[in-house]
């Protein structure tokens, strides 16, 4: 339905540059206000810095979203690059191997990123499209203010699996993930909190629990998981479902809508026992060199229109009703991007940790992948 879609309506939005100049630029937003950055003869270049797959890119007659972004802001570059989680993004910033004006983490993330001064305030007044954003995204836990982010995407995680090869019923839980009928054809996430995650739904413990000892069951859990493992994997999960490399893996439902365009017989549902509901927002980071265009290049993405075509076409929620007036309906009707509210009512969002239980993660998340 995207590749369809895509033909029919103009779709713009995120990119990502290296580390450039300062400058003004500016911007006339959906409502007619301006920001000062665009309009000048200075050119500059930003750095977004974005998740793998979570753009338009022009696939398949779909339209570039950064190249749009260009051609309506010529003073303003965009250089675009990808990371695979959040914490390979975090752990950048952290040491500075990279410097970046926008980048798109999710909710607990973005709370670590203010609780450790790493996030700018934005300035709202280059930001006029914020209005279209619902008051449901709003002045939420990970930003209760709103002061230092914009919602970008919602969506859910869940599993996916071939039908080809696996037995429905086998489906219903996370304990799919287990099944030793499958080994050395399932896949498990790459990174510690979305892995944790599904031991503690499948234990019935809290998603944000800072207990060590549920911590421990959870490492423990994920030990004995480790045989039936093929790979631990990221944005490397799209080759190997789709081509049938691997039959089961827990990911994110756009995501999934995107490999079953490419496969057909990859199916999709959400746990028994629970699963992480997110949100991705912009931000900007404070080693940014170019705050006021990058708040124009939030702005352009902001737009109902551009918001509407990204976002059909990459499968994720929007944060827009206003948005929905420019999507395909069959993604506006689709269970999978927006699940009806009894099966959001499972969902639960990861919060912010204490570092020390974020440390712990990772130690035992390390024993985890070298057990």
């Amino acid at each position: 339905m995207k590749k369809v879609f895509a033909l029919f309506l103009a779709v713009l939005l995120v990119a990502m540059a290296g580390c450039a100049q300062m400058a003004t630029q500016g911007q006339t937003g959906t409502d007619g206000s301006n920001s000062t950055a665009g309009n000048d003869s200075e050119e500059v270049t930003i750095n977004v810095y974005n998740w793998g797959q979570y753009i338009a890119e022009g696939d398949e007659g779909a339209m570039d979203v950064i190249a749009e972004f260009e051609a309506t802001y010529p003073n303003i570059h965009v250089n675009y690059t990808t990371y695979d989680s959040n914490e390979t993004m975090y752990s950048k910033l952290k040491t500075g191997g990279i410097s970046v004006d926008v980048i798109i983490p999710s909710d607990y993330m973005i709370a670590r990123l203010i609780d450790e001064d790493m996030l700018l305030p934005l300035d709202f007044d280059n930001i006029p499209n914020y209005q279209y954003i619902d008051e449901a995204y709003k002045n939420t836990a990970y930003d209760p203010d709103n002061v230092y982010s914009i919602p970008y995407t919602w969506g859910t995680v869940g599993i996916i699996y071939n039908t080809k090869y696996v037995d429905a019923a086998d489906v219903g839980g996370w304990e799919l993930l287990w099944n030793e009928k499958y080994a050395g054809k399932i896949l498990m996430f790459g990174n510690s909190r979305d892995a944790f995650g599904i031991a503690q739904y499948l234990l019935g413990y809290d998603v944000n629990t800072t207990d060590d000892a549920e911590l421990q069951a959870c490492a423990d859990k994920l030990i004995e998981q480790r045989p039936l493992v093929q790979q631990y994997v990221m944005d490397e999960i799209f080759d190997l479902m789709e081509n049938e490399e691997a039959w089961i893996a827990p990911y994110y439902a756009g995501d999934y809508l995107l490999m079953a365009d490419e496969n057909p017989d990859l199916a999709f549902y959400h746990p028994s026992q629970g699963f992480n509901f997110f949100i991705d927002a912009m931000c900007i980071p404070s080693c940014a060199q170019n705050k006021e265009a990058a708040e124009t290049f939030i702005n352009f993405l902001c737009d109902p229109e551009i918001a509407g075509g990204n976002m059909d076409w990459i499968g994720y929620g929007t944060p827009e009703s206003a948005a929905k007036e420019y999507m395909d309906p069959d993604m506006v009707n689709s269970e999978i991007a927006y699940p009806p509210q009894e099966v959001l009512g499972k969902g639960t969002t990861f919060l912010f940790l204490p570092q020390e239980t974020n440390q712990r993660m990772e130690e035992l998340w390390l024993q985890v992948k070298t057990n």
